[in-house]
């Protein structure tokens, strides 16, 4: 494995709002497997830095729903990577929301900026990015 002091520039975020489109079930909640593709988006980032190729993304050992997400919702999904070994990239993520609509009544405009993020989910998996795909040489 790469020693560890060199992984801390190989990190990325996303920011997005999550919109009715997005809305699953009752109540504009959002479909946990959303945050899963946001965290894939964020491998994929973080795979092109450290390698100069998208990779795959062999499995998740993780993952953990925290709190619920709706349509309106403003989630920061974020990544790093942790560990390095020949091929393979240890990554953890985690979703948090930074902007939740107010519902207030008659007003359907409004949000709130969220003193404290919330985080809503977390996860860590591992990737692959094969010999002959590595462009950037370490």
């Amino acid at each position: 494995m790469m020693d560890n002091h060199d992984l801390s520039q190989f990190t990325s975020l996303i920011r997005l709002r999550l919109g009715s489109h997005d809305a699953h079930y009752a109540g504009d909640l959002v479909d946990g497997a959303k945050m899963l593709n946001l965290f894939g988006d964020v491998a994929t980032e973080l795979l092109i830095r450290s390698d100069g190729d998208e990779g795959l993304f062999v499995a998740y050992d993780n993952v953990q729903f925290m709190a619920p997400v709706y349509a309106g919702d403003y989630i920061e999904a974020t990544g790093r990577i942790v560990a390095m070994g020949k091929t393979s990239r240890k990554m953890e993520f985690e979703a948090r929301k930074v902007i939740a609509p107010a519902r207030i009544a008659g007003q359907v405009s409004a949000a709130d900026v969220l003193a404290e993020p919330i985080v809503v989910c977390k996860a860590s998996g591992t990737c692959v990015v094969t010999l002959d795909c590595q462009r950037i040489q370490r």
